[in-house]
C-alpha cells in the first residue's frame, strides 16, 4: 500500500511539475502593456507597504526565485528580475509578499523560519538513515537506525505542510496588492494569467508536502510492520 501510494504521488508530482512549467514558459512570453519588469514590480509593491529595509537582487539561475528573511533580501532569477511579462509580475509580487509577511511578522513564516535549523540537520539525518537503517533491519532486525530516519523524515514532512500557509497568503497578499493597483501594474487578462500562473507554482508545493508524507507513511510502515512480526 505504502509503495503504491509512493508511486501515485511521484507520477502526479511529475504531471503538476511538467505543467507548472509550461505555464510559466507561456506566461514569460505574455508582456505586460505596463512594460514594468519584475524588478521595478517588486520595488514598487515593497514601497506601497512601507517596507524600505529589503533589497532586490538578482540570483544566478531557472526559478530560483525566494525571499531570505535572515538578510532581507527578495532574490529573483535573471528572467524574472529583467523580465517584462505576466510571469515576472506574478513570481516578484509573490517573493515581495513573503518580504511583507515578515514585515508583518506573520506566524506561520515565523514558525517556518525557527524550523529551518533543526530541518536541515534533519535532511542530512535522511539521506544515510533511511538507507542503511533498511539494510541493518533486513538482516539482523534491529530498528533503531530506520526510527531515527523515519523521525528526521516526520520533521521534513512537518516542514512541507507548515510552508503550505506561507506560500498561498504570500500568492493572496501578491494578488490583492495587483489588484489594487490596477491597470498601472496588470489589465483585468493579465491578473487572471498571473493568478493561474501563481495557483500552479502553489500545486508544487502541495504535491511536494504530500509526497514527503507518502515516503514518511511508507518508511513508517515498513519499521511498524516489523515492530509487529
Amino acid at each position: 500500500m505504502g509503495l503504491f501510494l509512493l508511486i501515485a504521488v511521484g507520477l502526479i508530482s511529475f504531471a503538476v511539475q511538467w505543467r507548472f512549467k509550461s505555464k510559466f514558459k507561456t506566461y514569460s512570453e505574455i508582456g505586460l502593456l505596463s512594460g514594468l519588469s519584475g524588478k521595478e514590480i517588486a520595488k514598487k509593491m515593497l514601497a506601497d507597504h512601507g517596507i524600505t529595509d529589503v533589497e532586490i537582487i538578482s540570483v544566478e539561475g531557472q526559478l530560483t526565485d525566494h525571499y531570505n528573511p535572515q538578510n532581507k533580501t527578495v532574490n529573483l532569477s535573471p528572467e524574472v528580475y529583467h523580465g517584462k511579462s505576466v510571469a515576472s509580475a506574478a513570481v516578484a509580487a509573490h517573493e515581495c509578499g513573503h518580504a511583507v509577511q515578515h514585515a508583518k511578522a506573520y506566524s506561520w513564516l515565523q514558525f517556518r523560519s525557527s524550523m529551518v535549523p533543526v530541518v536541515s540537520l534533519a535532511s542530512n539525518l535522511i539521506q544515510w538513515t533511511l538507507f542503511i537503517g533498511v539494510m541493518i533491519l533486513v538482516f539482523s532486525g534491529n530498528p533503531y537506525v530506520l526510527a531515527i530516519g523515519v523521525a528526521a523524515l516526520a520533521l521534513v514532512t512537518l516542514f512541507s505542510f507548515v510552508t503550505l500557509p506561507v506560500e498561498f497568503d504570500a500568492s493572496r497578499r501578491a494578488l490583492a496588492w495587483l489588484d489594487s493597483s490596477g491597470a498601472s501594474i496588470t489589465n483585468a487578462p493579465e491578473h487572471d494569467l498571473a493568478k493561474d500562473a501563481l495557483w500552479w507554482a502553489a500545486m508544487t508545493y502541495v504535491i511536494a508536502a504530500l509526497g514527503s508524507l507518502a515516503t514518511l507513511v511508507y518508511y513508517a510502515s515498513m519499521l511498524l510492520g516489523n515492530r509487529r512480526d
